[in-house]
């Protein structure tokens, strides 16, 4: 009789959580993640939007107080992410993601860019060496009642868009600005200045690798040294010119390599440039014994 009944248990206990496990519903705060792309800068934001549902938001005894910090949104701190160096309101700020907090007020709002990720929307256990920018701005009195709490962009030029926080009849803007001139013209200078020391590196690789040429596998490697020579660059211009039988040249270069390898501490490279000297001195030797020998065949022949 126990059995049965501890059964009939087991087997309303898994419906109850097959029905649980089933039933879904709407979040009563929808989260959202945008991605905005400004002049040559992308600004993702991560956020949840929680409706006014009838409540009153922003007032002394309101949902978010004034003068009490505020998460920006619901359950977990709202995240920006900016994909290079801005400023915020005229204060700079680096590229990087952060979480976003403000504390609302009558006639100014504090805006808050915080470094630590991890505070899950708690603001009474912000730290002040983990503030990353701090600034105020005004709000300003709309005339029409947003009922869930928006994050949207507004105003847009090559160099700066407005963020905007807007919910219930209250709107306040963030004035975000970038320099986008000197990426550009940085953009223009390295496009319209030809190949980079890279470029060349990775091109002459290529040849090498392939056997396709080793002519212009020196070439183009060779002139990613002249550019900028690193002792990786350094030892495959080396290989290259054991491979076409250069090998004091090839000596000449792998021992440079070896230098700047013994600088950046890299023992590896330091390794391997000393054992393909050793083997390269080696072949030279060598080779004056083969031309004597077969200068010396070529003489009995006659």
């Amino acid at each position: 009789m126990m059995k049965q009944v501890f059964a009939t248990l087991l087997l309303f206990v898994a419906f109850g959580l097959t029905l649980q496990a089933q039933i879904q519903s709407p979040a009563p705060s929808p989260t959202v993640k945008m991605e905005q792309e400004v002049g040559l800068q992308k600004i993702t934001v991560e956020y949840s939007r929680p409706g006014v549902k009838g409540r009153t938001v922003f007032a002394a005894d309101g949902l978010s107080p004034y003068g009490q910090y505020w998460r920006t949104g619901a359950n977990a701190s709202t995240k920006v992410t900016f994909s290079g160096d801005v400023q915020i309101n005229g204060q700079d700020l680096a590229k990087g993601k952060y979480a976003l907090y403000t504390v609302p007020g009558r006639d100014e709002w504090s805006v808050i860019f915080y470094k630590d990720l991890k505070n899950m929307g708690n603001p009474s256990s912000l730290e002040e060496d983990q503030i990353a920018l701090k600034t105020t701005v005004k709000p300003l009195t709309i005339g029409m009642k947003i009922e869930s709490f928006t994050i949207d962009f507004q105003n847009f030029t090559d160099n700066s868009v407005d963020m905007n926080l807007m919910w219930e009849n209250t709107l306040v803007t963030i004035p975000v600005s970038m320099d986008t001139e000197t990426a550009v013209m940085a953009s223009i200078e390295k496009t319209l200045g030809g190949p980079s020391a890279r470029d060349y590196y990775l091109a002459g690789r290529y040849y090498h690798e392939s056997g396709k040429d080793l002519n212009k596998a020196y070439e183009y490697v060779h002139k990613s040294n002249e550019m900028d020579a690193k002792y990786w660059q350094l030892r495959r211009e080396a290989m290259i010119l054991a491979d076409m039988e250069k090998y004091g040249e090839a000596i000449e270069i792998a021992t440079q390599s070896k230098e700047q390898a013994m600088q950046a501490e890299n023992m590896e490279y330091v390794k391997m440039n000393e054992k393909s000297i050793s083997m390269w001195k080696e072949k030279m030797m060598a080779e004056p014994k083969k031309l004597k020998k077969a200068a010396s065949s070529k003489t009995e022949k006659m």
